[in-house]
């Protein structure tokens, strides 16, 4: 399926959830039709009397729907949706191509980790072997390794991706 460009053409909006509701605004939204992406993580977690894996929201309070602008309202509505993420006075979209980074990295083996700090611009490097080969990022350091940061532009966060500096290289 090809979708048109334009003022109607179907974006990728990040969307703010109440704390917690992340996967029920998922679902009621799937249920109005609505294609919503909510990247999960597949998280050990203790408890006092035992272990457990479960699948948590890999971005607390976000999820991303695509819809076409006239929609908005429609995503508003749901239940456990809170707000739409605003860039320079206007909703916020972002391109597909973010989307499918975005998946890749989730669906990667490495160590993913989100930080609300704002990185400050780096060497550009790029990944030059392993399941994210081509990806673009920036040189950081953070707690005194060298690792990856890819900026997910206007969401306000990065995301460090602790890999061997063996992997990556400058262009």
């Amino acid at each position: 399926m090809v979708l048109k460009s334009g003022p109607d053409s179907a974006k990728w909006f990040p969307v703010c959830t109440h704390p917690r509701a992340e996967k029920k605004a998922s679902e009621a939204l799937n249920k109005k039709g609505v294609e919503v992406y909510l990247p999960l993580q597949r998280r050990l977690k203790q408890w006092s009397d035992r272990k457990k894996w479960v699948n948590e929201p890999f971005i607390k309070s976000y999820i991303f729907v695509r819809i076409r602008e006239h929609e908005q309202t429609e995503v508003l509505m749901t239940k456990g949706v809170a707000r739409f993420i605003y860039f320079s006075g206007k909703i916020a979209s972002m391109p597909d191509r973010q989307i499918d980074e975005l998946k890749l990295l989730i669906a990667s083996p490495y160590e993913l980790e989100v930080t609300e700090t704002n990185l400050q611009p780096g060497e550009s490097i790029i990944i030059k072997a392993g399941p994210l080969k081509g990806l673009k990022g920036e040189i950081i350091s953070y707690r005194s390794q060298k690792q990856l940061a890819l900026r997910l532009e206007n969401l306000g966060y990065s995301i460090i991706v602790h890999m061997a500096a063996s992997l990556i290289g400058r262009f």
